[in-house]
């Protein structure tokens, strides 16, 4: 199995701990994800960490697709993969229709079906092997629609591209999964039970099955599950889990309407069904600190590293039995403690 770490996006200030990422870099981390929300980009920190360390991979997780066109993407990838020896991974993902709406202008339309055609003109730019044309739902290359001038031709990318990009999605919709699977190298489950393979294995093989159909021999070994655990290292198993508290609480609760929120679908898959509606309550209802209150214990335990150094020890062997039978590729770990990150490395490399 391997190893990621997550360095997300900044606060009113950026701020990128370089000295952590040499260090899990030194460790044998063999990736940093970098993210976007409504204030730094994901790709200019990526950037400048691929500049500042030598063997780590830089990822992006995500790049919000309606921010961009597909060739903008694509072009982004193939600079930094260029030039930092192929050691760019582009990860994407829909975003939510708040952001992609309210902040960028756009509409949010059908994130599936966008994934979908998004990834497949970028790997028709990436392998160059004829000009680039597309007739989507989404998409269309030359763009023939309103406000066309006519004048749009088909085009090939002076940059040829040389490297391997490999190409992530973040998504947990069984949909979304599926399209994953059938079309991307890998995908980001926001967080994962790894003893409940079973939540994502239909969608899977859904997805391998469509990229068989079309000629393309997908299967786990050609395939990286990649889900997100906080790692929190402590004597206080309970303190650990405050922070992890307030997040799962604001995604379950409160990260989409009351009747669109993946997040807190995917809770109720899960199997905290209750849990998640009681969440979701509380926290519509502006009670924000009761609803962390309800994130059930078992919950954050399930998808998380939490307590003293030999209880993590112990936790991490439900994430290298999963790793044995495929069910996950790679822990992306949020966390900053250099000990902990320590202790991660040393069990599971």
């Amino acid at each position: 199995m391997k190893l990621g770490l997550i360095g997300g996006y900044s606060g009113s200030k950026m701020s990128i701990d370089i000295d952590a990422i040499k260090h899990a870099e030194n460790l044998g981390y063999q990736s940093i994800w970098t993210a976007e929300a409504y204030g730094s980009d994901a790709v200019t920190p990526a950037t400048w960490i691929l500049a500042q360390t030598e063997t780590i991979k830089v990822g992006t997780a995500i790049m919000q697709m309606p921010a961009r066109t597909p060739a903008m993407a694509a072009m982004t990838a193939m600079s930094l993969a260029g030039l930092s020896g192929g050691r760019f991974i582009c990860g994407l993902g829909a975003s939510g229709p708040q952001v992609v709406e309210g902040w960028h202008g756009v509409p949010y339309g059908r994130p599936v079906t966008r994934l979908k055609e998004y990834i497949q003109i970028m790997k028709q730019i990436f392998a160059r092997k004829e000009k680039t044309t597309f007739e989507g739902k989404v998409y269309q290359l030359p763009y023939t629609g309103e406000g066309a001038t006519g004048l749009g031709k088909p085009l090939k990318s002076i940059l040829h591209c040389e490297e391997d990009i490999p190409i992530y999605a973040a998504s947990i919709t069984p949909a979304g999964v599926a399209a994953a699977a059938e079309v991307a190298d890998g995908f980001f489950p926001v967080w994962m039970d790894p003893e409940q393979y079973h939540v994502f294995d239909e969608p899977i093989q859904k997805g391998f099955a469509a990229a068989r159909a079309n000629g393309v021999d997908k299967d786990l070994t050609r395939f990286d599950i990649a889900p997100f655990v906080t790692l929190i290292m402590g004597d206080d198993v309970e303190q650990c889990m405050m922070p992890i508290r307030g997040a799962m609480a604001l995604y379950i609760g409160g990260m989409g309407s009351r009747d669109k929120n993946f997040y807190n679908s995917y809770a109720k898959r899960l199997g905290f069904e209750e849990a998640a509606i009681k969440i979701q309550d509380l926290f519509l209802a502006g009670k924000k600190d009761e609803a962390m209150a309800a994130v059930p214990a078992e919950l954050i335990d399930a998808c998380h590293l939490v307590g003293p150094a030999d209880r993590i020890r112990d936790r991490l062997q439900r994430w290298t039995d999963a790793a044995s039978k495929g069910h996950v590729s790679t822990m992306l770990i949020g966390g900053k403690q250099p000990d902990a990150l320590a202790l991660v490395a040393e069990t599971v490399l």
